[in-house]
């Protein structure tokens, strides 16, 4: 098997839950070594949140934990303790890149900034993820990821509602924040490992959580950056419609699209009137179109309605489920899930990757890490440490 596009790079995670954990594993999933530093004795906070397997909470068996940490070493350490602080400076000096989750400050107090670490290693790389960034009036804000999703406007920018609609924002599902950071974190630590190639030096990369869910929304967000008091866009047509065995959407913006939508249902009499003329006409008639549409979906299957759709180039999707995606033939064509082992949890099936590498695929090389499971390998093999000072350095809750 060939080795991964990323072979060669190693990198230190100090990071919990999901976005600094997230981009560690986008770039181990690449070849990547990570090293994946947890704190004792809880370890990654990740480890204790669901969903586990029949509901039973197991730090070894959480489903968020396992899917995020494939492909990664695991150690245990306590940089607030002096000799873990030097244990800390040792494997960054033996590091390509660093990705840390602490709030702004902390990493400086323990002298483990970037300031700190690049005097070591003058090529460290060291990604910084926080909800608002290391600067700023905010920079000292702590946020869950709910607060942070609608802080940053995501739930309602992708809707300008009139002044009087007393809709509620559009909650986000799970961590999709957080994924999101992780993603820009890991675009940002790519590029600056391709800076580096240019000066052989390293540099600190500044992640704002926030920031990264305004940037997917930058369209929306340009807009109001320049029109303060923009005017309400007209509702469309269509949009989330049930159906006999769930929902489709449809979002038939243009005119050539409504016609092929029109002609997925059979062109009935009322699509002919003078409401349904042009996009601005079908607009303000919404509250009139809407159950007709809405009446005409309920009778129908919505993988029949998407394979009709797309015979008839209409921008329709069906909504599906965890299930359903597990068994969609295209996903198992192309082999997007795969069973990885467990000592613990078991064989279990992961999603993969949404790319394909000709030369350097996506493989899984390791199960998500045991608490404190390559402790030997890595202070032992990589640090050099004699097998009898783990046991001292367990004992005073260094690792």
């Amino acid at each position: 098997m060939s080795d991964g596009a990323l072979t060669g790079l190693r990198l230190l995670e100090y990071g919990q839950l999901v976005s600094a954990p997230y981009c560690a594993k986008l770039l181990a999933d690449l070849g990547a070594e990570v090293i994946k530093i947890e704190e004792p004795p809880a370890g990654d906070p990740a480890r204790h949140r669901g969903p586990f397997p029949d509901d039973i909470p197991h730090p070894e068996k959480s489903g968020l934990f396992l899917y995020v940490n494939t492909n990664k070493l695991g150690v245990t350490l306590d940089p607030g303790t002096p000799t873990g602080r030097l244990i800390f400076q040792r494997l960054a000096q033996q590091a390509d890149v660093l990705i840390e989750d602490r709030p702004p400050g902390e990493m400086e107090r323990l002298g483990l900034d970037y300031a700190a670490l690049s005097a070591l290693n003058p090529a460290l790389i060291v990604t910084s993820i926080t909800p608002f960034g290391q600067t700023g009036p905010y920079k000292d804000y702590k946020c869950y990821h709910l607060n942070l999703y609608h802080a940053s406007g995501h739930s309602s920018f992708f809707y300008v509602a009139p002044k009087d609609d007393k809709q509620p924002p559009i909650v986000g599902g799970g961590w999709v924040g957080e994924y999101d950071a992780g993603l820009t974190a890991a675009v940002a630590t790519l590029a600056a490992l391709m800076a580096r190639l240019a000066t052989g030096e390293g540099q600190h990369i500044d992640i704002s959580k926030f920031e990264t869910m305004v940037t997917l929304e930058r369209v929306a967000a340009g807009s109001y950056a320049n029109d303060p008091d923009p005017p309400p866009l007209p509702g469309m047509v269509a949009g989330l419609l049930p159906c006999q065995d769930g929902h489709v959407v449809i979002v038939p913006a243009q005119n050539h699209q409504w016609d092929a939508l029109v002609q997925l249902m059979g062109n009935p009499p009322w699509t002919q009137e003078e409401r349904c003329r042009d996009e601005i006409s079908r607009a303000r008639s919404r509250d009139d179109i809407q159950p007709l549409l809405e009446e005409w979906a309920a009778q129908q299957r919505k993988e029949d309605l998407f394979v009709r759709g797309q015979t008839l180039s209409v921008p329709i999707g069906p909504v599906r489920n965890a299930a359903e995606i597990m068994q969609w033939p295209q996903a198992r064509h192309r082999g997007f899930f795969t069973e990885i082992d467990h000592p613990v949890a078991g064989r279990l099936d992961y999603p993969t990757a949404g790319y394909k590498l000709s030369e350097t695929p996506w493989r899984a090389r390791r199960a998500a890490p045991l608490l404190g499971e390559h402790n030997e390998e890595i202070y032992c093999g990589l640090l050099g440490f004699p097998r009898e000072d783990l046991v001292r350095l367990a004992g005073a809750g260094v690792i």
